[in-house]
């Protein structure tokens, strides 16, 4: 069974379900959770899982759901996976917790995409689970909402330190989010009857005393600005020394960052800034695109006139060109397996290395030493090699690595240099991208 993936892929918004409920750790665990899995299985629908996982995979179904739990057992934990092998993607971590540690039930549930849930019955159903869910399991407080528009928030921590946060927890009404429900000291903290009045769509009390708060029908319509004031009154009923205009203009300005931009790259640029989007958290896309239609590469200073070259100044002109080689067949060993293209030393390898780069954030995630005395080194040759190859360039040898040239045309490339100075930072490797110098070397190769 090949489960979708979840996570690795091009990233996008998704709905997120936080709960945290106490059971009871006496009763059979069997009989105490036939409530939570009762009401899962009835209400989930399209987006069930199918498949299990404790120590290995199974199909989904009680006995395989009881059998992952027993074999993830520890003394005072157990826990499992739940997913999909069919559109739409899912993960849901499910956790508990025994004595002596205060015993909790807890699910993480996350299915994408957002959109996923525009349709009423559908979100009517997943509501109606959560209910059911937070009325047997005592929760402090438990939401569901689109997990971009939750990370703009502020959402875990909400300018608190992270010690401070762990420590209080969701102490009071920091964020009203699609779905809610705030927990009987939440109810207290707010005042039951201010709690019960809160305008939404709809507010109902549980019988354990929490209460269930849901903003509008569905939560893929959270940027919209009818929803955001709903958010906003919400907010600033339960939170009466907030500003309601206040509020609300934060909404929109993350309705705004949300918004979806078109990409306008450069020409030459848009195959590698493509790649580069679609890897950037769905979160902070539009704004990456904003900054990358407005981004031009900088023209290469990496050259010099044809008549300014410096003359070879090695004694075997063939055995440094051959040591050049060696060192592109390095980058080739070191890259081969994650960028299969490698070994073409083509222009479109180039793209590949360059993202690569971008991918692993390779200046700051290895050791400066090793970059500036291998990876420049290896980086440069292969450079230069496919000028060599693809532009019949010629290389001019110098005992210095960076005074290095190949000409094309009428002007002498210095590959290492360029590889040197693609290699300082992330944004570097855009700015001095191998790719971007090649497309230059090209269109400059015959005279002007």
């Amino acid at each position: 069974m090949k489960v979708l993936k979840f996570h690795g892929l091009k990233d996008e918004d998704y709905l997120q379900l936080s709960f945290e409920g106490a059971f009871d750790p006496q009763a059979p665990l069997e009989r105490e959770l036939e409530p939570f899995l009762q009401a899962f299985e009835t209400c989930a629908g399209e987006w069930m899982p199918d498949v299990v996982k404790g120590r290995r995979q199974r199909k989904y179904s009680r006995s395989s759901f009881w059998k992952a739990l027993e074999e993830q057992r520890e003394d005072n934990s157990t826990g499992l996976g739940l997913y999909r092998t069919r559109w739409p993607p899912l993960d849901i971590a499910l956790s508990l917790w025994f004595p002596p540690l205060p015993p909790e039930l807890g699910v993480f549930i996350s299915v994408k995409p957002l959109s996923f849930f525009a349709e009423d019955e559908r979100c009517r159903q997943f509501v109606e689970m959560v209910r059911l869910w937070a009325s047997r399991y005592p929760v402090t407080h438990a939401s569901a909402h689109g997990v971009d528009d939750k990370v703009l928030s502020g959402s875990p921590y909400f300018g608190r330190d992270e010690k401070t946060a762990r420590r209080d927890g969701f102490d009071k009404i920091y964020e009203v989010r699609w779905l809610n429900v705030f927990g009987p000291k939440l109810v207290e903290t707010v005042g039951r009857e201010r709690m019960l009045s809160t305008p939404a769509h709809r507010v109902e009390a549980l019988p354990n005393g929490s209460v269930l708060v849901v903003l509008w029908p569905t939560p893929a319509d959270f940027a919209s600005d009818t929803a955001r004031e709903v958010q906003a009154r919400a907010h600033v009923h339960l939170r009466p020394e907030l500003d309601y205009h206040t509020v609300l203009r934060s909404l929109r300005e993350r309705s705004a960052a949300l918004a979806p931009v078109e990409p306008h790259f450069h020409p030459d640029m848009a195959p590698l800034l493509s790649r580069v989007v679609d890897l950037t958290a769905s979160h902070q896309r539009s704004r990456k695109i904003t900054e990358l239609n407005a981004w031009r590469p900088p023209e290469p200073e990496e050259w010099l006139p044809a008549h300014a070259a410096l003359p070879s100044d090695v004694e075997d002109v063939e055995r440094a060109c051959a040591h050049y080689r060696s060192l592109a067949e390095h980058l080739v060993a070191l890259l081969h397996t994650d960028v299969p293209s490698v070994f073409e030393a083509s222009p479109a390898s180039l793209t590949d290395i360059d993202f690569y780069f971008w991918r692993e954030d390779f200046p700051s995630t290895r050791l400066r030493a090793n970059i500036d005395a291998h990876a420049v080194p290896a980086i440069g040759a292969y450079l230069g090699e496919v000028l060599v190859r693809h532009l019949g360039g010629r290389w001019i040898p110098r005992q210095k690595l960076e005074e290095s040239q190949v000409l094309v045309g009428e002007r002498a490339w210095l590959p290492f240099a360029r590889a040197w100075h693609s290699m300082r930072s992330r944004q570097s490797l855009l700015d001095s991208s191998l790719s971007w110098l090649f497309l230059v070397a090209s269109r400059l190769r015959s005279p002007e």
